[in-house]
């Protein structure tokens, strides 16, 4: 599985953590930089740092190190636990531990029901994927199921690349239950008719590679994996893959290259994956959180996942919060709960300075300012402000942050980062990472400077290929719109 071929964006490659240990590396993520003032060397170290590490699942102790230690704290604030429950109380990374809590009674139901009636609940669960775009799970699953029918073959894969800062969820699951990950996966591919499955998990995250690793090398042990399911179904078997460190491997036709071997750029569609993926085939890609979501819905029903959230948002959300708070830790909430709660109440507020906003869902979505705390956590809600739930991860930002050191932050992530195929985010990225670099080293906007700024942001937000430009653009609009005044009488 490695790849071999060609230079990511802006001066980056998509091999920049190839042979590299994940050892003592300082973290450049964005929960680091907004709390850089509590170890401001160790950021200058970051910064500097080469290759870059842009998160290492730590936002929770941030400005953070490879080599720290400690674990972050785990809460569940839901009606049920739904994908935090084990790791709440303690994880069940050994099959042991995990059948003890009931595990894999989810694919025996499944099995000896029919894939129909499973992809039926799934639908009606209305359980939305957890990776970002929040697609109808249970649609793309009919969809690959119907494909699979003219195919022949199917695949399933999960997606373990979180990249998004300030995200740290799917790092637990992995690490305390993977076997769940596994399950949920089995689960699909007894949906669809797939016979193999993979989990692509980023490279920062070593150790949750190697839970995840004996994981499936348990389960294959103990025949509950490889020529039949639980020793009595359909042959399925699972093949871990570890990223080299590009970032828009977490988008789903990138990951399918990087799987085949191929340039990790995204994709153009259609097709799309459930009907042409992995080696053409049609291919479920699911978070690692969707899948862990799984058997719990097999198990208590449809009814009583769609029970909980909103009218478009049902069940719960795992979310993760960073450093700044006083109470940082992983937190299971039930979607449409107010953002003010989880940033108040769970959270306790900031452990110190004066909130400036929250950055939900990673660097590359919109900023959601302290007047519009009480918008609802839940998709449609938080579109309506310019805003996403995306992978969950809460970043908070105080006056220690200024909003140009912000913007350039951003943009010097998405220019590195980038696969380069559209002009947009390859050539508009960078443009701006200049602009507001000028502006951090002190010296004054250039003649013309807000025409570009703002002509590149229409680019990126109408013709960029994949999420990653359109959510540089979103951030981008969000700081026009609530911090215009902070960035400079030539660019606001």
């Amino acid at each position: 599985m490695k790849k071999r071929s060609g230079a990511g964006g802006a001066g980056s490659s998509f091999f920049h953590l190839e042979g590299v240990e994940v050892t003592d590396q300082p973290c450049q993520g964005t929960a680091c930089l907004v709390a850089a003032h509590r170890d401001p060397q160790r950021w200058v170290e970051a910064e500097a740092a080469d290759p870059r590490m842009h998160c290492l699942g730590r936002c929770y102790q941030a400005p953070a190190r490879a080599s720290d230690t400690g674990r972050p704290r785990v809460a569940v604030d839901a009606p049920h636990a739904v994908v935090l429950g084990r790791v709440a109380a303690g994880g069940a990374a050994t099959l042991g531990a995990y059948r003890a809590a009931g595990g894999y009674r989810a694919l025996e139901k499944a099995l000896a029901s029919s894939p129909e009636v499973i992809v039926q609940t799934v639908e009606a669960s209305g359980l939305l994927g957890r990776g970002g775009a929040g697609f109808p799970t249970g649609r793309k699953w009919r969809s690959v199921a119907e494909s699979r029918e003219a195919s022949g073959v199917a695949y399933v894969v999960a997606n373990a690349d979180e990249g998004d800062a300030g995200a740290y969820i799917d790092r637990f699951i992995m690490e305390d239950d993977p076997h769940a990950v596994i399950e949920g996966l089995a689960i699909a591919a007894v949906a669809v008719g797939a016979n193999r499955g993979y989990v692509y998990v980023r490279k920062e995250y070593p150790a949750a590679h190697a839970a995840v690793e004996r994981a499936v090398a348990e389960a294959r042990s103990a025949g509950l994996l490889g020529s039949a399911l639980l020793g009595e179904g359909p042959a399925f078997d699972i093949v871990v893959v570890a990223g080299e460190g590009s970032y828009v491997c977490g988008e789903e036709t990138a990951l399918l290259n990087a799987l085949e071997g191929r340039r990790p750029e995204v994709r153009a569609r259609p097709p799309y994956p459930a009907a042409r993926g992995l080696h053409g085939a049609p291919t479920v890609v699911n978070n690692v959180e969707t899948l862990a979501a799984i058997p719990w819905i097999v198990i208590h029903g449809a009814d009583a996942y769609s029970a909980m959230g909103t009218t478009t948002s049902h069940g719960t959300k795992a979310v993760s919060l960073s450093s700044l708070f006083n109470r940082p830790g992983l937190y299971e909430v039930e979607l449409g709960i107010p953002v003010r709660d989880i940033v108040e109440r769970l959270g306790g507020g900031l452990a110190g300075g004066e909130l400036r906003g929250v950055l939900i869902g990673g660097p590359l979505a919109g900023i959601l300012p302290p007047h519009l705390l009480d918008t609802p956590f839940a998709f449609d809600e938080l579109r309506a402000v310019g805003c996403e739930v995306g992978h969950g991860g809460i970043v908070a930002f105080d006056e220690h942050t200024s909003i140009p050191d912000l913007v350039r932050h951003v943009f010097r992530f998405g220019a590195y980062e980038s696969c380069g195929k559209c002009t947009p985010c390859r050539a508009g990225a960078p443009r701006v990472e200049a602009l507001f670099d000028t502006i951090h080293r002190g010296r004054p906007a250039e003649v013309g400077s807000a025409v570009r700024w703002r002509d590149t942001v229409s680019a990126l937000a109408a013709t960029s290929l994949c999420g990653h430009g359109t959510g540089m653009a979103a951030f981008a609009q969000s700081v026009m719109t609530h911090y215009g005044e902070e960035l400079g009488p030539c660019l606001a």
